[in-house]
């Protein structure tokens, strides 16, 4: 029976225990062990995979960690304050064109400048104060940033896009399907309509009403007058580290040599003083370290699931099921993409485990090529917005909760899920069917 599977049984119980404000990396752990146990392996063996596991999201998680210091040692200069006020100067009082304009700064940090989440905790936070007086809903922010966190690495084949859409590539290669990365943005690009269309109900229709906020003042981005906030040689160098920073991460791939690249600048610059250093890094991992060690936990559970062998059995079950149904066949893949996604929280990772089950499945109820690389872009995708362990929901908080208003499952997971992964299935499954 499939709700026997251990992998719904560990997905329901996280998403359970996270819906109940359990903390997000014990109700992993917990669903970690679950899996397992479910699965007929002892629990010494089951931390022993998870803990192994871990090491899967370590350059990720050195990434944040460092990325943290950076945003922080920026912010100390009031650089980000100057770029929030120049934000809040354009919006003035319109809500929806602050909103909209969030999620368009958003779709950058996937290509232009790929930085990923690294902007978030630089920009957001200053902004809490306007946010607060136009008594936004952050809800509607949540979805604009996590929109632009996923939508350019499902729809455009650049920065992170094409990093994604070359693993779908190379996977559906590896299983006896010849495809070229141009075909998978091309058959993308209607998913990506329907986060455009979840992205719009959100901001226009189901968080437009007022939410009020307490008016709390946070320590690093309290607002100065006007004569301090005026750009100054500190600004400009800490403008140039956080460019430098961009540029080496572009150069080498790497993001935490980029970060520490950005920070070294603006050390030998005085951008940040030496005796600093301690008290900048220290509060980089207060930013920045829950998530990274999520994201260490997440890969951890991750392994589990693959060491059960639980993924395999579950889509051979839905396959045994679909009969001849391309409907329903496209419809089960994306459910089974959607909970193997949750639990894994990476998109990019989920891809080769479904591709090698996917790829025959979808062949032999006669999906086309681009039918097929439909159904495994959206199923890849699907649960990154929503779940608690993905960095596009992580990162949304990080930003939103600085003044402790704004909580991770019910103000993010909840409503990005909603928004994006509903919506994602309705268009994957159109995709896959007229492709």
């Amino acid at each position: 029976m499939i709700f026997l599977n251990p992998v719904i049984i560990s997905v329901l119980v996280m998403i359970v225990l996270s819906l109940l404000n359990l903390n997000v990396i014990l109700a992993i752990l917990i669903a970690a062990i679950t899996a397992g146990l479910s699965a007929g392996m002892p629990v010494q063996d089951t931390m022993a995979v998870l803990i192994k596991g871990m090491g899967g999201n370590s350059e990720t998680a050195l990434s944040y960690i460092l990325l943290g210091a950076l945003a922080v040692a920026v912010s100390k200069t009031g650089l980000a304050e100057i770029l929030s006020r120049k934000i809040a100067k354009f919006v003035k009082h319109r809500k929806i064109v602050f909103i909209l304009l969030i999620a368009f700064i958003s779709c950058f940090s996937q290509n232009l400048i790929p930085v990923h989440i690294a902007f978030i905790p630089i920009i957001i936070p200053p902004l809490l104060e306007l946010m607060n007086k136009l008594k936004i809903d952050r809800r509607a922010v949540a979805c604009a940033l996590t929109f632009g966190l996923e939508l350019p690495y499902i729809a455009l084949p650049v920065g992170f896009g094409l990093i994604f859409h070359n693993i779908i590539r190379d996977q559906m290669i590896a299983n006896g399907i010849k495809v070229t990365t141009d075909m998978v943005w091309k058959s993308l690009w209607l998913p990506g309509v329907g986060m455009v269309v979840g992205l719009l109900i959100a901001v226009f229709f189901t968080y437009r009403n007022p939410r009020e906020y307490k008016e709390v003042k946070i320590d690093d981005y309290s607002q100065k007058d006007n004569e301090e906030l005026s750009m100054n040689r500190i600004h400009c160098f800490a403008l140039i580290g956080s460019i430098l920073a961009f540029v080496i991460q572009l150069i080498t791939g790497s993001l935490p040599l980029g970060a520490l690249g950005g920070i070294i600048f603006m050390l030998v610059t005085g951008a940040i003083k030496w005796r600093e250093i301690d008290n900048l890094m220290n509060d980089g991992i207060v930013m920045m370290g829950f998530i990274a060690f999520v994201m260490l936990v997440a890969a951890g559970y991750g392994s589990v699931l693959r060491e059960t062998g639980a993924i395999e059995i579950l889509v051979s079950t839905v396959a045994s099921t679909i009969g001849g149904s391309k409907i329903l066949g496209a419809v089960l893949m994306l459910i089974v993409g959607l909970f193997v996604t949750i639990g894994i929280g990476t998109s990019f990772g989920t891809v080769p485990i479904l591709a090698a089950i996917y790829c025959p499945l979808a062949q032999s109820l006669g999906f086309s090529v681009m039918g097929i690389i439909a159904l495994i872009g959206t199923a890849g995708a699907l649960g990154d917005a929503g779940s608690p362990a993905s960095d596009s929901t992580l990162g949304p908080t990080s930003g939103l909760n600085a003044d402790h208003q704004h909580n991770h499952i019910w103000d993010t997971c909840v409503p990005t899920f909603v928004h994006y992964n509903i919506p994602l299935i309705i268009f994957g499954v159109i995709a896959a069917l007229v492709f």
